[in-house]
C-alpha cells in the first residue's frame, strides 16, 4: 500500500509550484541554487505541461523534465509530480470539441483557459489515462520521487457539463443509484408540477426551464458530477498505484467554503492517500486569519485528524480577486504556522518564481520579479528557516476542544431555489458560529453529522438542511449520552432526496430538541428582532423567526417583538444525561458568544478569559512530544499561560509561566514530559 506521507521527505514540506518550462533551461541553475537558500524541500512539477509533453497524438517529449527531475534530485529536493489532465492540449480540443464542457444553458466553452473538461467524455478519459500511464512508467520509481499530484482542485473553475454525453452518463448513474424509474420519481417527487417519467431515457441532466425546476434532480445532479469527477480521480491513482507501488497519490482540494463549492470533501478524502489543500485568503473586509483557521480545521477532519499538507497559498497578494493586497510584513510567515498548527507537516505556494506572462504574472511567488533583494524572498527564506527548527513536529496530531458538524450535500439542497429566505446561507452561519468558538479559543474539529462524536463535550449544528433519519438518531444518542448540542434554525429539515421529513418540523430533531417548530417566520431585510432572558438580558436576531412550540424544552430566551413575540427564541433540553440548545434566529456575535457561553458550561468546558482576542493557541501532540503553537495576529506584545516548562523551537529558549509572544509573532513551545 501507498504510504501516507511524502516518500523520503524527512523534515517539514516547504516550496511551490515549480513551472520550469515557462523559462530558459539556462534559469533552472538558478533556480535550484536559490531553492537551497531558502531552505526548499519539495517543489510541484509538471501540473500544466500535458502541452509539452505530448507535443502531438502519440509524441512525447519527456527530455526536459529529466532534466528538471535529475537536478531537483542532484541538488536533495523532493518533487511532487503532477499529472497534467487539468490542461489537456489544443491539438485535443481541435480533434475533440465535445470534450469542452456546456453550461445549463447550451453554451460550450472555448479552449483557452485551464479546467474546462467534460469528465464524462470518453475521448478525454482515455487520453488522461495515457499520459498519466506514461508518466508512471518513465518517473514511478525515480529517486527524486515524492508523491504524486493528480489534476489540480477539481471542480474550479468549472465543475458540472450538461451535455448529451453528461445526459447518457447520468441515465447509467441513476440506474445504479436507484435502479429502476419508479424509484427516481419516489426520490424526486415527480408527481408534482406532473413531472413523472416512465423511462430513464427520457430524463436530461437539469438544463435551464422556464421557472424553477425539480429540486430533487438538481441535488442528484450534484451528486452525479461529483461521483464522476471523483471516478477519473480514481482512474488516474488507480494506475499510479500500478505502476509506482508505494508513492503517495493525491490531489489538490480546496476545502475553504470561500473557494469551492462543488465537491463533497467527505467522500474526497477517502480517496486520497493523503489529504492536501489549497488556500487563499478572501480580502472581503473579514477577519482574514479566522477563515485560513477555519480552513485549515476543515482540512484536516476531511483527513480523519491525521497530519495533511498545506500544498498552494500564496506569500503576498493574489491577482483574481477585485482588490488584492499584499500581505503586511511578517503575515507570510504567521500564515503558514497557523496551518501548520492545525496539522499541516509543512506550507508550500503558488508558485516559485513569479510569471512574466499570462494569466498569474500579478500573482505573487517565492521568487518575485524583484529578486532577492525583496522582503518577500527575505521573508520566505526567515519561513524556511524556521520550518527546518520545526522539524520535529512532523507526525504529530492537533487536539481539538469541540466539534461542528457540517455536510456538503446539505450545502448544495440548501442553496437551491425558493426557500423561505435568500438571506439565510449556511456559509455565513458556519463562518459565524466557528467564529465565536474562535473567540473562546476552543479548537474545531468538523464533523459528519453520521460520525462518532463521543470524544467531543460540546457539538454545534451551525446549519443543516438535510439531515437523514441516521444522523437525527446520531445527535440524539450523543445527548442521552452526556454530549451538549447547540443547534441553530432550518436544520432538520429534509431527507437526503430533499423531501421533508414527515410530521413537524425540524424532522429528525423534533426528539432531540423536545419542541416543534409550527411555522417559519423569516424576516424582511434589515428588520431585527429583541429576545428577552431569564435575567433580564436581551439579545438581537435578523434574518429568520419561528413558531417554536416546546414540548420537554425549557424556554431560555424569549421573542420581545415581532410577529413571533412572547414565544420561545432560544431553548435548553435534558434529555437522558446530556443538554440540547436550540436557536430560532440569526443571532449576532454577541449573542452568539453568549448562547455559546451557556452551552460550554454545560459541557463544563472552562472558559479562557486569560488569552487575548486574535491570540490563537493550538497544541499538537504525538510520539515526538506535545507542541503549543501561539500565534499574536494582534498589533499588541502578548503573554500567553503556559501549563509547564518547555524551549520555545524557533529562538531556542527556555519557557515557563507566561510566554511572550510579540506583536504578529509565533511561538512553538515543546513542552516538558
Amino acid at each position: 500500500m501507498p504510504d501516507t506521507t511524502p516518500r523520503g521527505l524527512t523534515r517539514l514540506a516547504f516550496g511551490g509550484d515549480y513551472n520550469p518550462e515557462q523559462w530558459p533551461e539556462s534559469v533552472w541553475h538558478e533556480d535550484v541554487r536559490l531553492m537551497r537558500e531558502a531552505g526548499v524541500t519539495m517543489v510541484s512539477v509538471g501540473i500544466f505541461s500535458w502541452a509539452l509533453l505530448e507535443p502531438a497524438p502519440g509524441e512525447y517529449d519527456f527530455g526536459w523534465l529529466d532534466r528538471v527531475l535529475d537536478l531537483l534530485h542532484e541538488n536533495g529536493i523532493r518533487v511532487d509530480l503532477g499529472t497534467p489532465t487539468v490542461a489537456p492540449p489544443a491539438w485535443f480540443y481541435r480533434a475533440h470539441p465535445e470534450a469542452l464542457p456546456v453550461t445549463a444553458e447550451g453554451v460550450r466553452y472555448e479552449f483557452g483557459s485551464r479546467g474546462a473538461i467534460c469528465h464524462s467524455d470518453a475521448d478525454y478519459r482515455a487520453a488522461a489515462a495515457n499520459i498519466t500511464t506514461r508518466l508512471a512508467e518513465r518517473y514511478g520509481d525515480h529517486p527524486a520521487l515524492a508523491m504524486w499530484h493528480v489534476h489540480n482542485e477539481y471542480g474550479v473553475p468549472v465543475s458540472a457539463c450538461y451535455c448529451d454525453s453528461c445526459a447518457d452518463r447520468f441515465r447509467r448513474w441513476l440506474a445504479d443509484t436507484y435502479g429502476t424509474v419508479d424509484a427516481v420519481n419516489e426520490a424526486w417527487g415527480t408527481a408534482f408540477w406532473g413531472q413523472h417519467y416512465t423511462d430513464l431515457a427520457q430524463i436530461n441532466p437539469p438544463r435551464v426551464t422556464p421557472t424553477v425546476g425539480n429540486p430533487g434532480q438538481a441535488l442528484g445532479y450534484k451528486r452525479f458530477t461529483d461521483a464522476t469527477i471523483r471516478e477519473n480521480f480514481r482512474m488516474e491513482r488507480d494506475i499510479l498505484h500500478r505502476l509506482s507501488p508505494g508513492v503517495p497519490v493525491t490531489t489538490n482540494f480546496m476545502t475553504a467554503l470561500s473557494q469551492c463549492d462543488s465537491m463533497d470533501y467527505w467522500a474526497w478524502g477517502r480517496e486520497v492517500d493523503l489529504v492536501t489543500n489549497d488556500h487563499y485568503l478572501i480580502t472581503d473586509g473579514r477577519r482574514t486569519h479566522v477563515n485560513l483557521a477555519m480552513a485549515a480545521d476543515l482540512t484536516r477532519s476531511v483527513a480523519g485528524g491525521a497530519p495533511w499538507l498545506l500544498l498552494e497559498h500564496s506569500t503576498s497578494g493574489v491577482n483574481w480577486q477585485p482588490r488584492n493586497p499584499a500581505k503586511a510584513p511578517g503575515q507570510m510567515a504567521r500564515n503558514s504556522l497557523a496551518h501548520v498548527a492545525r496539522g499541516s507537516d509543512g506550507a508550500l505556494f503558488f508558485q516559485w518564481r513569479q510569471s512574466r506572462r499570462g494569466a498569474e504574472k500579478f500573482h505573487s511567488a517565492m521568487l518575485p520579479h524583484g529578486g532577492t533583494e525583496t522582503r518577500v524572498w527575505r521573508e520566505v527564506a526567515e519561513l524556511g528557516a524556521s520550518l527546518d527548527s520545526l522539524a520535529q513536529i512532523k507526525g504529530s496530531r492537533t487536539q481539538a476542544d469541540v466539534a461542528v458538524l457540517w455536510d456538503w450535500q446539505s450545502w448544495w439542497a440548501q442553496n437551491l431555489q425558493w426557500r423561505p429566505s435568500e438571506d439565510h446561507d449556511p456559509r455565513e452561519r458556519a463562518d459565524a458560529f466557528y467564529e465565536a468558538l474562535y473567540d473562546r479559543h476552543l479548537t474545531v474539529d468538523f464533523a459528519h453529522p453520521e460520525a462518532d462524536l463521543s470524544a467531543y463535550p460540546l457539538v454545534v449544528v451551525p446549519a443543516l438542511y438535510l439531515m437523514t433519519e441516521a444522523a437525527g438518531n446520531n445527535l440524539r444518542e450523543y445527548v442521552e449520552n452526556g454530549g451538549t448540542l447547540v443547534v441553530s434554525y432550518f436544520s432538520g429539515i429534509v431527507d437526503e432526496h430533499d423531501a421533508v421529513h414527515e410530521g413537524a418540523y425540524p424532522g429528525t430533531l423534533r426528539e432531540v430538541l423536545g419542541l416543534t417548530v409550527e411555522e417559519f417566520s423569516p424576516l424582511l431585510q434589515d428588520q431585527l428582532v429583541r429576545l428577552t432572558g431569564p435575567d433580564g438580558s436581551e439579545l438581537t436576531g435578523d434574518v429568520w423567526t419561528e413558531f417554536v412550540v416546546p414540548g420537554a424544552a425549557e424556554t431560555v430566551w424569549t421573542y420581545a417583538d415581532g410577529l413571533t413575540a412572547g414565544h420561545p427564541a432560544v431553548t435548553r433540553h435534558r434529555l437522558g444525561e446530556g443538554t440540547a440548545w436550540y436557536v430560532s434566529t440569526r443571532l449576532d456575535a454577541h449573542g452568539l458568544d453568549a448562547l455559546l457561553g451557556w452551552a460550554a458550561e454545560d459541557a463544563r468546558i472552562a472558559p479562557r478569559a486569560d488569552l487575548p482576542r486574535d491570540v490563537e493557541v493550538v497544541r499538537r501532540t504525538g510520539e515526538s512530544g506535545s507542541f503549543l503553537f501561539a500565534i499574536n495576529h494582534t498589533a499588541t506584545d502578548a503573554k500567553v499561560p503556559l501549563e509547564a516548562h518547555g524551549t520555545e523551537l524557533l529562538t531556542g529558549e527556555r519557557a515557563a509561566g507566561r510566554l511572550a509572544v510579540p506583536a504578529g509573532a509565533v511561538r512553538v513551545v515543546r513542552l516538558d514530559g
